[in-house]
């Protein structure tokens, strides 16, 4: 069988190459490298969306996800906020994936040398 063909049937069996994969099982389907900000799911259960509102205002190719295995009553302040702002929002809902990430901020200012995660 010729490489493309082996490659073509075990992409349409197992779904296609992913990378990284436990990166981004723990930061709901984004890279660390594109963060601009991570909450844990108790920061987010909180409802203090003021504090990302500064980051969506300023974002720059920006896109929300947040864990839908938390109620919506905790996600609500922060889709209205995303909604607010015209930036895209995503719920991932992977019961597969064990992460205590409850909100992650992408863009294009996202870097590995800064801390992502308030205190």
């Amino acid at each position: 069988m010729s490489d493309q063909l082996e490659e073509y049937l075990e992409r349409g069996m197992y779904g296609a190459k992913e990378t990284k994969r436990d990166e981004r099982r723990y930061f709901l389907t984004a890279l660390r490298e594109n963060i601009e900000l991570a909450l844990k799911k108790g920061q987010v259960m909180k409802k203090d969306a003021a504090k990302i509102k500064p980051l969506l205002k300023k974002l720059k190719d920006g896109h929300l996800f947040l864990n839908g295995s938390l109620s919506y009553s905790y996600l609500s302040p922060y889709i209205q906020a995303a909604n607010q702002h015209k930036v895209p929002f995503t719920i991932v809902q992977n019961l597969e994936a064990d992460t205590d990430i409850g909100l992650v901020l992408t863009g294009s200012e996202g870097s590995l040398e800064r801390d992502i995660f308030l205190d």
